[in-house]
């Protein structure tokens, strides 16, 4: 693994969740970054489809220590790669897996972590150079899915699932295989206060401790 990727691996294990700020603002980004970041969070996306994600993003990225990965979510065209570098972002996260998206991660130095529904999918993505899998949606796919992929996908490959993850919920999850959680409305939803997104991250690293 080269250094560049152990960085992005570190940063995962050692909260295990993602959080998706879907609908963050740019004048309250800091403050919901550094809460986060307070409460063990070390990889932070912004989906595209947020108010100026860009902005946003470059926001977080100057504001936060280097020990922190921030990204851009809903990641739908290659073209945007370079938009999401520009801003000072390192990962891009995508509802699908479009193999040009993952290509074009690749070629500019990023993370990547596409959604994927099937193992085809999945084993597509990882041969195309993606980092780490989303699985998405977590709802439909559920803990049996995770643990059959498991069977199949080696230990080292991040199975993130993603799509109505709660603290409760986590366990089952993670007792299937899954390697950490992409967390979404559970977490933050826009104009939450960087208090109240405080106590909901402090509650979902608790569930993440707790599982050992």
């Amino acid at each position: 693994m080269t250094t560049q990727a152990q960085r992005f691996h570190d940063a995962l294990r050692s909260t295990g969740m993602i959080a998706i700020l879907r609908g963050v603002r740019n004048d309250e980004a800091q403050a919901i970054g550094a809460a986060l970041y307070e409460s063990g969070f070390r990889i932070i996306e912004v989906p595209l489809n947020s108010p100026e994600p860009l902005a946003s993003i470059s926001i977080l990225r100057k504001s936060l220590p280097a020990d922190c990965i921030v990204g851009a979510g809903t990641v739908l065209k290659p073209a945007l790669v370079q938009d999401v570098k520009n801003a000072g972002g390192e990962l891009i996260v995508m509802p699908h897996s479009d193999g040009a998206v993952i290509r074009a991660a690749r070629d500019a130095g990023l993370y990547s972590a596409p959604g994927v529904a099937t193992v085809t999918e999945a084993f597509a993505a990882l041969e195309n150079g993606a980092d780490v899998l989303k699985m998405f949606p977590a709802e439909q796919l559920g803990p049996q899915v995770v643990k059959a992929w498991r069977a199949v996908i080696a230990r080292d490959i991040a199975l993130l699932p993603v799509g109505g993850i709660t603290p409760e919920g986590m366990a089952v999850f993670r007792a299937a295989g899954a390697s950490g959680f992409g967390l979404g409305s559970a977490l933050y939803t826009p104009g939450l206060s960087a208090d109240a997104v405080r106590q909901r991250a402090d509650a979902f690293v608790a569930a993440w401790k707790a599982l050992g």
